[in-house]
């Protein structure tokens, strides 16, 4: 792969144009090889960028030489690796979804604007963009239409990218549900989470194949199911938003599975539990005793961020 190659030496004595320089550097989002020396994938406007941060070091008595260069893409991607930033982006954007009501929803669309506009420049430099600013784009979407609601509840709106319809729980009680035999963390979660919100009396099918699935069964979490992956959206985070669920501690608990799931932003109790589920899915072969397992690590984790998020 192409990469520029910055070289820049500035007068200690100078903080002004140094300063200047970081700022640059920065913003275009390079990435620091060693003191002195920055790297950014090729690209006409990230040459012109460079080359400018060149010309500010060599009018202020510095040095800079700026160089085409190659080398592999894997030992230099992670130099840009934008998951923090995007994870602190994502904890704004919950904070703000979970104090959203019609009283402050004005506000909180003039908020996210802004955290649009930050998203946008943090995309800018998301040169090998993953599954954090899919996430991050997806809970901002999320947002706005959240907001656009509190704003104009009964104003009708014409769906959008990535809106579900919003579904009544009362049309799924008491029904077979049908997901892939020994589940993992989005169909446990999502099975839980069917039980406890969406129908207390939900029987479960553990299927060998999709295909096995009985047309009087809902699916879920495989590919044509009723309730599955949804745009940048596990199954889990899909039943939220199809019933309505999206509540502070649940949304946390979704950025959880999302990052067991499927990568992207790894909350700090991820590895954790990953390790927990793991060992009961090694030591359970009984996949409806599996569940009740597991559903005590979910039900212990909600009622933990529950609690956190309390007054």
């Amino acid at each position: 792969m192409n990469w520029h190659l910055l070289i820049l030496s500035l007068p200690t004595q100078n903080s002004t144009a140094r300063m200047r320089c970081w700022r640059a550097l920065k913003a275009c989002g390079a990435a620091v090889l060693r003191d002195g020396v920055y790297l950014l994938p090729q690209g006409e406007a990230r040459h012109d960028a460079l080359a400018a941060i060149a010309d500010e070091a060599r009018q202020n008595e510095g040095s800079a030489f700026l160089l085409p260069t190659q080398g592999p893409e894997q030992a230099f991607a992670p130099l840009f690796d934008r998951t923090e930033e995007f994870a602190a982006l994502l904890a704004q954007i919950a904070e703000l979804r979970g104090a959203l009501n019609g009283g402050n929803a004005m506000d909180g669309l003039k908020q996210g604007r802004k955290l649009r506009r930050s998203f946008e420049q943090l995309a800018a430099t998301d040169f090998f963009a993953g599954e954090a600013q899919r996430q991050a784009e997806a809970a901002l979407l999320a947002l706005e239409l959240a907001a656009q609601r509190a704003l104009s509840p009964d104003e009708p709106m014409a769906a959008a990218n990535g809106e579900i319809a919003r579904l009544r729980v009362e049309d799924f009680r008491g029904r077979l549900w049908a997901t892939r035999r020994r589940p993992w963390v989005d169909r446990l979660a999502s099975a839980w989470l069917i039980r406890r919100c969406i129908d207390p009396e939900a029987r479960f099918l553990w299927l060998k194949s999709p295909a096995d699935c009985p047309k009087k069964a809902l699916g879920f979490d495989f590919d044509g199911a009723t309730f599955s992956h949804q745009g940048a959206r596990v199954t889990f985070e899909t039943l939220l938003a199809s019933f309505g669920l999206e509540t502070p501690p649940l949304l946390r608990l979704g950025l959880l599975v999302h990052s067991l799931d499927a990568g992207g932003v790894q909350p700090p109790e991820a590895v954790g539990v990953e390790r927990v589920l793991a060992g009961m899915r090694e030591a359970i072969e009984d996949d409806d005793l599996l569940l009740h397992t597991a559903a005590g690590v979910f039900e212990g984790l909600l009622i933990a961020f529950t609690k956190e998020g309390g007054p």
